[in-house]
């Protein structure tokens, strides 16, 4: 294995670990603290030293199949009930859910992450409060073909779970964003895609448990 890759693959390891252990969640603050840790020559290379996310993502998988065989497919069941609960209770705003709780990639500090579709995130916030649903705004600024957007976030906790709903217009709903782990399409969610993911979880796990 070339020097380049065994230290690409070194770092993907370590981003790995540290999502896992000490519960990073965004995939580039994994890379860069992992990278640091093979000096600042490393850390600041934005070429093939830094691992992709897919690697990081395929290293994590690996430690979480090694770690949490048992625990892992109970952990996923609940939070995509808990994702399904808030898909149905904000239909109106006709929500994707997106994000690791759809990959099946979860971690015990993994939250869950859904897009909504609103002409004025006021409707959101609004929806939220009547609700009695406490929950913290964030204004987000991304770069889409050398624009710079920017979208309100907003964060919801149940359960000891984060719920981030990020809010864009309705003529967005159709345009599907780019994954940041694989670089294609993003994979997405609606209420009625989720329940028949929940129903086969459920269909296999009791096929599996053991009969009278």
């Amino acid at each position: 294995m070339k020097h380049r890759d065994r230290i690409r693959r070194l770092i993907a390891q370590e981003a790995a670990r540290l999502m896992y252990e000490e519960q990073i969640r965004e995939y580039r603050t994994a890379k860069r603290k992992a990278a640091r840790r093979f000096g600042p020559e490393k850390s600041l290379c934005l070429g093939n030293h830094l691992p992709s996310n897919a690697e990081i993502r395929q290293e994590l998988e690996r430690l979480l199949d090694l770690h949490e065989e048992q625990r892992r497919p109970e952990r996923l069941l609940q939070l995509r009930l808990l994702a399904l609960k808030y898909l149905e209770l904000m239909a109106q705003f006709r929500p994707y859910l997106v994000g690791s709780v759809l990959s099946g990639c979860v971690t015990e500090r993994s939250d869950i992450d859904i897009h909504l579709f609103a002409e004025d995130p006021e409707e959101v916030a609004n929806f939220l409060q009547a609700r009695n649903l406490p929950f913290e705004e964030e204004r987000v600024t991304v770069r889409q073909g050398g624009k710079y957007l920017d979208y309100i976030h907003c964060y919801l906790e149940d359960q000891g779970v984060e719920i981030e709903c990020s809010i864009y217009t309705p003529r967005e709903r159709h345009r599907v964003p780019r994954s940041s782990i694989t670089g294609k399409p993003m994979e997405r969610a609606d209420a009625k895609k989720l329940r028949r993911l929940i129903a086969a979880t459920l269909t296999l796990a009791n096929s599996r448990s053991p009969k009278d």
